[in-house]
């Protein structure tokens, strides 16, 4: 049952997150006739950069912090009710009410975000060959959120009024408190920090105890090391993947026809696409995996997947962005799905496998700051996305996808030859 309250409390954050990023850009973007803020498209993805940068980035304090002083259990809820009402403060037509909750989701999902899934790693021992699948479900409940909260948020805010949809990725994230309150007996025992990880979820430990304080042996600087090594590949994945919320949304409201037997659509609902794959392919890449047993492919070699299906994303993309320009024309919007089918593939091959690996490779004193230390791969491929998103007008669309493919795809690359070694440093984690 722990599982099942930890996968209600993502799904649910995910919605508010997932729902307001398919505005996010568009909203900024959108001229003031329209009710938008009138930035330019250059300006609307830096701030979409510093944003999704901040959220992720903030996460190394909010590990700390439970860690340190709160607990997994509390920082979780604390920060959900700061999320909460940072979606509601968007909800008010006004800048700087826009800003202030910019604020406050990015500092509410830094204490989220790593502790909820530093509280899923508790469910299992570092042994347990559960473990990956475990993860996998708990990533496929984030996608389950996050695929409804376009076709919600996006439709109220794009045909109703942008602040409804706002406002509704507000009731999400509330949601999501209260069936995380009623379902605390199950994860309570997790709540207590710097604790082993393993005493906590077989025997519960009060967390008014003294911290455990150690220095870190050879082995542990090994496996620290590994995490260091992925960090680099990670953010160049995310930086290419996380552009679905930036130039890829730009590209879908400008450049793709969205329309299909006469039936038109918002283009935020392409925002729904990736994660509606994720919760189709998620049982399927976790049967894989278990299946494999001893021939499942090692972490590092899972990160290659990653980095090169997110690079053929891009590739497929390249005729489309050269079509559409060149003729001015709308393309299919099959173009757009296929690209979200590959880069599904790419993340079920890397984000959850990510996670179970920073649970296996950190020392269990330090589970939640190196949750943190590793959400600032999103942090800096957000912002790193960002940047590169603020070239959509300067560029030409086939050099720019182009060039994010030959990056990810190269690096892929790079990090197969890199395999062998990283695999000595990882010890007697698989």
């Amino acid at each position: 049952m722990g599982l099942y309250t930890l996968f209600g409390t993502e799904m649910f954050e995910r919605f508010s997150f997932y729902g307001m990023r398919a505005l996010l850009i568009l909203y900024m973007a959108a001229p003031i006739t329209a009710h938008g803020l009138g930035f330019t498209t250059e300006k609307s993805a830096s701030i979409y950069g510093w944003y999704t940068f901040g959220v992720y980035a903030m996460s190394v304090p909010g590990g700390w912090l439970a860690d340190k002083f709160f607990g997994l259990y509390r920082a979780v809820f604390i920060g959900g009710v700061i999320i909460a009402l940072g979606h509601f403060s968007m909800a008010f037509p006004s800048t700087n009410m826009f800003f202030l909750g910019l604020g406050l989701i990015v500092l509410g999902t830094g204490l989220l975000k790593p502790n909820v899934s530093s509280l899923v790693g508790t469910l299992y021992s570092k042994d347990d060959n559960r473990r990956d699948a475990g993860f996998s479900i708990f990533y496929m409940g984030i996608n389950l959120g996050a695929f409804i909260a376009p076709l919600v948020c996006g439709y109220l805010g794009q045909k109703v009024n942008w602040h409804w949809g706002f406002a509704a990725a507000g009731v999400g994230m509330t949601l999501g408190l209260i069936q995380y309150a009623l379902g605390r007996k199950y994860v309570v025992g997790a709540e207590a920090p710097h604790t082993d990880m393993e005493t906590v979820r077989d025997h519960g430990v009060d967390d008014t105890q003294a911290p455990v304080v150690q220095k870190l042996t050879t082995e542990e600087w090994k496996r620290l090391s590994v995490i260091g090594i992925l960090f680099i590949f990670a953010t160049l994945f995310w930086a290419a993947f996380e552009q679905a919320g930036s130039s890829l949304n730009l590209f879908a409201d400008r450049y793709t026809r969205l329309s299909v037997f006469g039936w038109t659509f918002p283009s935020s609902w392409f925002q729904s696409e990736q994660p509606l794959f994720v919760i189709v392919f998620a049982p399927v890449f976790a049967a894989i995996w278990l299946r494999l047993g001893r021939r499942e492919p090692s972490s590092p070699t899972k990160f290659v997947y990653g980095l090169v299906f997110v690079g053929l994303g891009f590739l497929l993309l390249v005729p489309a962005a050269r079509i559409a320009q060149a003729n001015g024309v709308r393309v299919s919007p099959m173009w757009l799905t296929g690209l979200y089918l590959l880069h599904t593939f790419g993340e079920l091959c890397l984000s959850p496998v990510a996670l179970s690996m920073v649970t296996k490779l950190s020392p269990p004193r330090m589970v939640g700051l190196m949750m943190g230390v590793w959400f600032w791969t999103l942090a800096l491929g957000n912002k790193l996305g960002g940047y590169t998103a603020g070239f959509f007008d300067k560029l030409p669309l086939p050099s720019l996808f182009g060039a994010v493919a030959a990056t990810t795809i190269g690096a892929g690359l790079l990090l197969i030859v890199l395999v062998p070694a990283i695999r000595k440093l990882m010890g007697d984690v698989h």
